[in-house]
């Protein structure tokens, strides 16, 4: 096999650099002089994480597909600390990618089954004040594309950077309670009303009947002309009254008159 890196890091004063080689093997090298000083084992797959910590320039992290997370000091060529990304009754994730805190006491991972990993020193009282899953209510809404290839919400016909900010939902897409909403950013401010959707019973295609977030419904609950979504509607007033800002905005940038009297401004 042809070796080839994968990912390279300096450390964190820049006197050694660290490569990841598609055979499982982490090097140490001297930056000044390119001597190789350390080859690091212990992944089993390919790594493409490696992560300096942000003060102390012995530490460096690494993570891989294999799920291993490793904490080496690089300056003696050894593991500090090893963490396995083991999920229950699916094996092991893949980790994606790793970021320290700024004091350096914590490091946060994603992984391949969408899971946010938080480790490091302290308690994990204050990490239990919200639910473990956590999910947009548009994050699985279909998009389409208009006539210059832009994407759009199908629904509501309006790029996603432009809608209003979501609702929290578990994985099953029952909302979370208005305390939780209120983290969404743009929703810290709005009445209580307007934090949680409504439930209804809808029926399915074979006739069973389910409750789910109004909001979310499919193409076929449209073609059994159900009635329209309240969240959608409550979505497209909210975007109406942002659209409606934005012009009186721009019209009070322009100045001047709007019935075509006046000095001729250029295109």
């Amino acid at each position: 096999m042809k070796p080839k890196v994968t990912m390279i890091a300096w450390n964190q004063n820049d006197n050694y650099v660290v490569t990841a080689v598609n055979n499982h093997l982490l090097k140490v090298w001297n930056s000044c002089t390119g001597q190789l000083l350390h080859d690091l084992v212990g992944h089993a797959d390919e790594v493409f994480v490696l992560e300096t910590h942000p003060f102390d320039s012995r530490i460096m992290l690494s993570a891989g597909h294999d799920g291993n997370i490793f904490i080496w000091d690089i300056t003696k060529g050894t593991k500090t600390k090893h963490y396995f990304n083991m999920i229950e009754g699916q094996g092991h994730g893949a980790v994606f990618d790793c970021k320290f805190s700024p004091d350096g006491q914590h490091f946060a991972c994603t992984d391949s089954h969408g899971h946010l990993l938080i480790l490091g020193f302290g308690c994990s009282r204050s990490y239990e004040k919200i639910p473990d899953q956590m999910f947009f209510h548009t994050d699985y809404r279909p998009l389409i594309r208009d006539s210059n290839n832009y994407v759009l919400d199908e629904q509501t016909q309006q790029a996603p950077h432009l809608m209003p900010p979501p609702f929290l939902v578990d994985v099953d897409g029952n909302p979370h309670p208005t305390k939780y909403q209120r983290l969404v950013p743009g929703r810290e401010n709005c009445a209580d009303e307007h934090l949680i959707p409504q439930l209804g019973y809808v029926a399915t295609s074979d006739g069973e009947v389910v409750e789910q977030v109004i909001g979310q419904q499919t193409v076929d609950q449209d073609e059994q002309g159900l009635e329209p979504s309240i969240l959608d509607g409550m979505i497209r007033q909210l975007q109406l009254q942002q659209d409606q800002r934005n012009g009186t905005d721009q019209e009070s940038a322009s100045g001047g008159p709007q019935n075509g009297e006046g000095t001729p401004r250029r295109g």
